[in-house]
């Protein structure tokens, strides 16, 4: 395993997505997790009845997907998350493919964070949510730290 970027390695406009298909598994494994039982996530006949008309995946499911993009990519191991922040657009059902999308909108070398626009994606292009993460990258003094065996 590699170090992720540092502050001096990233650059404003840099970008990387994970994508993943929402399945009938994430939703009951989310619930019992979260305790998110509700049951426009559980219940296909209570989400006929619903403004959906059927059921949605929670909302956490698909913001999660950006753990990875900040986590394992951009910037990557090592990568303190700040915050994050998003606002819904969209459903998300299951066996929707959810694609969030990360770009760097600005750098603070001095305090070592970068900003970054989030945009969540379904198959078919719509805009399922969009939102802001602010993060730590790895600082290289800490590279020996991730020189692991593969």
């Amino acid at each position: 395993m590699k170090l992720g970027k540092t502050i001096d390695e990233i650059e404003i406009g840099e970008s990387a997505s994970f994508s993943k298909t929402i399945t009938e598994t994430d939703i009951i494994l989310f619930a019992g997790i979260t305790g998110d039982f509700n049951p426009m996530h559980t219940n296909e006949e209570f989400a006929k009845k619903t403004m959906f008309k059927k059921r949605i995946a929670h909302g956490g499911i698909a913001t999660s997907l950006l753990a990875p993009v900040l986590g394992t990519v951009l910037p990557g191991l090592g990568t303190v998350a700040l915050s994050t922040s998003c606002r819904f657009k969209a459903p998300v059902y299951p066996g929707d493919t959810v694609t969030v999308k990360a770009t760097v909108k600005e750098k603070e070398v001095e305090k070592n964070r970068i900003d970054m626009e989030c945009v969540w994606t379904n198959q078919e292009g719509t805009v399922v949510a969009k939102g802001d993460a602010s993060v730590m990258p790895p600082r290289k003094e800490y590279a020996d730290m991730f020189e692991l065996e593969e």
